[in-house]
């Protein structure tokens, strides 16, 4: 089948990559790992927010950014950035509910929205037979519904971390393959990535 992969940056990292040596993901390795030897990759879209630096992780937006020039050599995907708001919080102490404490928090805008957009407009115009969905962001439910039972397309879900899918990403997916350690180890970049020019892409130190 021809397949449309959309990933949710964000999602993949945090359900799937945070705590693992497997940052240096080839998304495209990826795909194939997850999907049958008979789908054709048609496109990937990775969706995603650039970072700033937080408190004890200042290189944090370099890293990213060295990432996303890995993901620029693979031919068939795009990057579709949303919004990285960082903003500070009142929130209660555990110990002492009545007192509040103000704190640096961050959001991430837009990725989910952008995601679920895509999805259904490449849907609408055929461009994929079979979509494969890396986030397990249950908000991603609906236009999945919408996908599998009202445009009839196929629906694949890569599921992240080791929690079992829930009730509601199967009713909406037709498939769901878990994303190991043994998968995310075989489908690593080389180090270095060769980008254009012949400029050799180092993976970030610690990844």
């Amino acid at each position: 089948m021809k397949v449309g992969v959309f990933v949710d940056g964000f999602n993949l990292y945090y359900r799937g990559l945070k705590r693992t040596k497997f940052k240096w993901l080839d998304l495209q390795k990826l795909s194939c790992e997850l999907l049958s030897e008979d789908d054709s990759i048609e496109f990937i879209r990775y969706f995603t927010a650039a970072v700033s630096p937080r408190a004890g992780d200042a290189g944090a937006p370099e890293r990213q950014d060295t990432y996303l020039r890995a993901l620029r050599t693979i031919p068939n995907l795009t990057i579709h950035n949303g919004r990285f708001l960082p903003k500070t919080k009142k929130r209660p102490l555990v110990e002492d509910p009545e007192t509040y404490v103000e704190i640096h928090d961050t959001e991430e805008k837009g990725s989910d929205v952008n995601l679920a957009s895509h999805l259904l407009n490449d849907a609408f115009r055929n461009r994929f037979e079979a979509a494969l969905i890396v986030s397990q962001d249950t908000d991603l439910c609906e236009p999945l519904r919408m996908v599998k039972h009202d445009l009839k397309k196929t629906v694949g879900i890569a599921w992240l971390d080791s929690s079992n899918p829930g009730k509601r990403h199967k009713k909406v997916s037709d498939f769901i393959r878990h994303a190991n350690s043994s998968i995310l180890g075989r489908s690593q970049f080389s180090n270095p990535v060769i980008g254009k020019g012949g400029m050799k892409i180092l993976k970030p130190e610690g990844w």
